[in-house]
């Protein structure tokens, strides 16, 4: 190896002229020197190297000469060893830009996969803003399936995690509710899929039937004879006297309690015997008019007589909204416990009729007129 002909204070005054120069520092590695408009002079540093019988050059990125030094020898090791350092340093740039794709690529793919929660979220803003029953829905999702499958990115959500929750249900017997969450779910995954955020939906094998229970068919009607005995019945039965009322309303209107729960004051024309259902709280959401019979009308009076004509017909606790639409079913069913326990009301049985249960939806299949 040839010695060094450069100093560090030989170095530090090389000057730039007119035209570039090559001032070797031995062993094949020059400094180049160009002047610059300003005045002054740039250097860098090159070195040639043999491939064959090819001389070829190539710029270092050094930018001091002991740092050119070491990467010259770098360079002349590869040489020994047949690899070309030009080439070789555009395979490491090529390699280096192709790892740093494969690393953009692989984000880019974490953050399109996306956990159960925030598909929940996206079906919920897309698909259910409209729905009557998103806050149940809300309400079931949250309690039964977010714990569960929340935290867990959708395309990792098995058959097996479906079964975990329908499990659970059914060791709490809540069959119906497996039902309806199952039935949730797959319009949730099924969501998915048309946006190809999973390609298979983890419900699909899974029979709605099988997996839960059958649907339970709504034909339920009380009788002349059952409704007579209602009529005997509710006073003893210790229920709200707006509740009495709610009972009369539903059996001689055939509305629903949820709708029924919604209504205002401002719904309602005692004149012209009236009860006007906006859209907002119909299940159909189309608005509907009623005409009041004089008992269905007389249920209203009460009604109004205990509210003093305030906002809402039924009023939650704090006065600030409808009460929930789930509360008058609660009175009623409280009243059909068919098993006396010791920490039971003794109302529990109050409304128990010959025909088995009965729930406000079976009001609206009964005699229309007064009891």
């Amino acid at each position: 190896m040839a010695a060094n002909k450069l100093t560090a204070f030989g170095f530090k005054n090389l000057k730039a002229s007119e035209k570039e120069q090559l001032v070797s520092d031995g062993n094949n590695l020059y400094v180049s020197i160009r002047a610059q408009s300003n005045g002054g002079g740039s250097k860098s540093f090159r070195m040639t190297y043999r491939i064959g019988s090819k001389k070829q050059w190539i710029t270092l990125k050094a930018k001091t000469l002991s740092d050119a030094r070491v990467e010259r020898d770098s360079y002349q090791a590869l040489v020994k060893k047949g690899i070309d350092p030009g080439l070789e340093r555009k395979l490491v740039i090529e390699r280096q830009r192709a790892a740093q794709l494969a690393e953009q690529m692989e984000l880019a793919k974490q953050q399109a996969l996306i956990s159960v929660a925030n598909l929940f979220e996206r079906w919920v803003n897309t698909d259910l803003l409209k729905r009557k029953d998103l806050a149940e829905i809300r309400r079931m999702f949250d309690k039964d399936v977010l714990p569960i499958l929340g935290s867990l990115v959708v395309v990792d959500v098995r058959k097996s995690h479906i079964m975990e929750i329908m499990d659970m249900l059914k060791q709490r017997d809540a069959k119906h509710l497996a039902r309806n969450v199952l039935k949730l779910m797959r319009q949730m995954f099924r969501f998915a899929v048309d946006r190809e955020i999973i390609e298979l939906d983890p419900t699909a094998k899974l029979s709605i039937t099988k997996t839960t229970t059958k649907p339970t068919e709504r034909d339920r009607t009380l009788s002349d004879i059952e409704i007579r005995a209602l009529a005997r019945q509710l006073p003893d039965a210790n229920l709200l006297k707006s509740t009495e009322c709610a009972i009369w309303i539903a059996l001689s209107t055939m509305c629903r309690i949820g709708e029924l729960s919604k209504a205002q004051f401002s719904h309602i024309d005692f004149e012209a015997k009236i009860w006007k259902i906006p859209e907002t709280n119909s299940k159909n959401g189309k608005a509907h008019t009623i005409y009041l019979s004089d008992f269905a009308l007389k249920q209203f009076e009460r009604l109004a007589a205990i509210r003093q004509f305030d906002t809402w017909i039924f009023s939650n606790r704090h006065d600030s909204s409808h009460v929930c639409e789930k509360s008058i079913s609660i009175q009623i069913r409280g009243r059909q416990t068919t098993t006396i326990l010791s920490n039971r009301s003794k109302d529990s049985q109050a409304l128990v009729l010959t025909g088995g249960k009965w729930t406000p939806h079976d009001l609206i299949y009964g005699v229309q007129g007064q009891p």
